[in-house]
This record gives structure tokens, sequence and C-alpha cells, in this order.
């Protein structure tokens, strides 16, 4: 038989997880009287957690709204996922310090085992910039496969998997690494969260850097093998994903001088648009793409900034078409 405080918890567990309980169901499961279900009752009432109790031949048990917040008994996946989603933090303007907070709280009562797990995937793990891109059909991700990619980034592992990019997928979602279904095997350096969906960063076999869904991943048997990190120049994992992930689905690309800073360009550009790299402290590129022309024209356009294009001759000359309509529109023609 449990001792009274570990009855009490499991106890309030079982609450937890339906609706009502009969005395009876209550007590088969605890293995101990009605009797003695009715006393623990009694006790969680006086801790404070309201239990409503309904009499006759339906009676039942069940846990009310109350004051206090009930013990969250956890399993392992479970105690995974919301420090993952406590760490990605929900986008949401003010809540990144209580998110914090609560984070905090969770890994001082985690057992070991999951300390190490959260830890890893903390350390491993970034989080892409937030904007309006609609994340309502991102997959749902198993924390355990999250959390045997960030061992082996934080083991220096070797990970082997094999990946499958779905039929009809835009190249968008996709990213530029090839689809392959024998297993691939990569240095693991960062797990980067963006849109809702979860990419690996990593080197490939031949040393060349890419990135990974992991909703794609079906990861193989570890193979406990340490490779030597030769990581990324300073640590620009998301901006290698950003410009990756969205650069594949880019008909058309250009690059921008933007004679800006780098922290003003950013901060006027959608987060899908490009990745901007920074010149010097009064100038930076755009790195950027579309499905056409037109719309790199009204990217730059919108920035609102003086620039420079370069290339592709195609921009260049639709500009001046442009800059010429422009011209026009308030009497001063400029044809030539």
């Amino acid at each position: 038989m449990l001792e009274t405080s570990q009855r009490l918890l499991a106890l309030l567990a079982l609450l937890q997880t339906r609706p009502a309980w009969t005395g009876t169901e209550l007590a088969g499961r605890l293995d101990v009287s009605t009797r003695t279900i009715r006393n623990d009752i009694d006790r969680l009432r006086e801790l404070g957690y309201p239990v409503d109790a309904t009499r006759g031949p339906a009676g039942h048990y069940q846990l009310g709204a109350g004051a206090k917040l009930p013990p969250l008994l956890l399993d392992d996946e479970e105690a995974v996922a919301v420090a993952v989603g406590l760490r990605t933090g929900t986008g949401v303007v003010g809540l990144g310090e209580s998110s914090a907070r609560a984070l905090t709280k969770l890994q001082q009562v985690l057992p070991h085992r999951l300390q190490r797990q959260v830890n890893a995937i903390n350390s491993a793990m970034e989080k892409g910039p937030d904007n309006t891109r609609s994340n309502i059909d991102a997959p749902e991700i198993d924390p355990g496969v999250l959390a045997t990619i960030a061992a082996c980034i934080r083991d220096e592992h070797y990970l082997r998997f094999e990946y499958v990019v779905p039929d009809g997928v835009s190249m968008w979602k996709a990213g530029s690494s090839v689809t392959q279904e024998l297993p691939i095997l990569v240095e693991p350096y960062r797990l980067v969260s963006w849109h809702g969906y979860w990419h690996l960063v990593a080197r490939d076999e031949q040393a060349e850097w890419r990135t990974y869904r992991v909703d794609w991943m079906s990861l193989r048997m570890a193979t406990g093998r340490r490779y030597r990190p030769r990581p990324m120049v300073d640590d620009a994992y998301t901006d290698f994903v950003l410009r990756d992930v969205a650069s594949a689905g880019w008909k058309v690309h250009a690059r921008i001088t933007v004679y800006a800073p780098a922290a003003e360009v950013v901060s006027r550009i959608h987060a899908a648009v490009g990745v901007v790299e920074s010149v010097d402290e009064n100038t930076s590129v755009l790195v950027t793409g579309a499905d056409s022309l037109e719309l790199i024209a009204v990217y730059i356009g919108m920035l609102g900034l003086d620039f420079r294009v370069d290339g592709p001759p195609g921009l260049i000359a639709h500009l001046e078409v442009v800059g010429n309509r422009y011209l026009r529109a308030i009497g001063v023609p400029k044809d030539r």
C-alpha cells in the first residue's frame, strides 16, 4: 500500500485524467478501501484542491476548478514536450519572461535523466524570427526524436537517418537538401524552429552544410561515434536555415546593396523575404528572391532605403521601366 503522501498524489493524478471517477473505481486503482478514498478526498480539500462529489447510484468524484493549481504529473515525453514549448515560445508578445520562469521551475523538479534531455534541447536549438506566415499545417514532432537529435549534438555523435520528402510538397517547405531514402550520416550541429517547422543544420559526408526537416527524418540506430566539431562561422545557423529553406523555392535570385546598417534592413523586411549580410556600419547586402522580377522590385521598393542593384540584368531592366513609369506619373519624362 502506498504511503499517505504518495497516495494523495496518485489520487490527484487520477482525478486529472478523466472527468469523473466512482469511489469504487478509485479504491480499485489505488488498492485501498472506499472509506480511505473518502478520507483522502477530505485531505485534498483541506490542501485547497476542490473535489466535487455527487451522491446516489450514479455518484462520482471530479476535480473542480479552484484557486490552486494542482501539481502536474507528467510522463517523460510530456515533460520534454512542455519544456520544448516553453523554450520555443508562442509568438505572443510579452510571454517571453513568463515562459522563461516557468521553464526554470520545471527544470528544478525534473529527474536527472529528463534534465539532461531538456538541457540538451535548450543548448542545441534556436528559434527563427516570428512573422505572420501561417503555421497551421505545421507537423507534430515526437519529443523523443528532438531529444535524440539534441543528445547527438550535445555529445558530438554522428547521426544516421533516412530522409524522404513527401510527393507534392513545395520546395519552400523542403529546403535544398537532397531527398534520399538510404541512410544519411551527418554531423549534427543545431536544431532551428521556424514557422512551426523543425530543421536540423548539419554537415554531410562531403562536408557540405545542409538543412533537413525533422518530420521527414526517420532515425536509425545510434552510431555512438564522435566527430570532430567544425562549427559554422559566427554560429549563423538560423540565418543559414532562413536562406536555405526560403531560397530553395525562389525562381529569381538577387543580391541588393543597401545603404543602411544591417539591423535597420532586418527590421524592415519579412523574415521569408531574404537574409541580410552586414558589410560595414552603414552598408549591408540583402540576399533575396521571389517567383518573379516584379516581386523583387516590390520588396526592395518597400524598404524605404537607398540601394544599388548590380544584377541580374532582367531586374535592372525592369527597375528602369518602373522608374520611368513613376517619373512620368509626376510629369518628369525620362524615356530613352
